[in-house]
């Protein structure tokens, strides 16, 4: 698996809470209705500007508030990867089980600007803005997550191991 992606950058604050990401309303549609609603009050028509490889660098306590399922509506969206100067642990674990990469990086924030380019090693946590050639050093994700990664997610990942049934496993490929 390539543990580098590179792109586009989109910088949100601190505290941004899965509310704000992924509205009640929004709840009750598919996921691919339901990614065009992504930031839908916090940065309204951002789904219709946000392209595949983009990357969202956040500040600290990203992802808080309810388990809704958010990295589902970013990986539909396209979306790369997520860097936060820290991130809801409860977020972070629904990043990976979708299979979704999410590296803590602090003061990304400082150093990035909406429409910058980074490129992130999630593999060591080297994080560089290719537009202003700063380079931070955040956390490398650790074998086993690289591992859920690669497979697509957690359910891929049990799936591909033999812990799931096989025609749970089926409706997975």
């Amino acid at each position: 698996m390539d543990t580098v992606v590179e792109g586009r950058v989109w910088v949100v604050g601190d505290s941004v809470t899965t509310d704000a990401m992924y509205p009640a309303f929004a709840m009750k549609l598919s996921i691919p209705e339901a990614a065009r609603h992504v930031f839908y009050e916090l940065r309204p028509g951002w789904s219709d500007q946000v392209q595949p490889g983009d990357m969202v660098v956040a500040g600290k306590n990203f992802g808080l508030g309810s388990s809704r399922p958010v990295a589902a509506l970013f990986k539909e969206l396209g979306v790369a990867a997520l860097i936060a100067e820290e991130f809801n642990s409860l977020f972070l674990r629904n990043c990976v089980n979708h299979g979704l990469p999410a590296v803590v990086v602090p003061g990304a924030t400082a150093v990035f600007s909406d429409g910058d380019t980074a490129r992130l090693d999630f593999a060591s946590g080297r994080l560089d803005n290719t537009t202003t050639k700063a380079v931070l050093h955040g956390g490398a994700l650790p074998p086993l997550v690289l591992g859920i990664l690669e497979s697509g997610g957690i359910l891929p990942r049990l799936a591909a191991d033999g812990y799931l049934p096989e025609e749970v496993a089926a409706l997975l490929r």
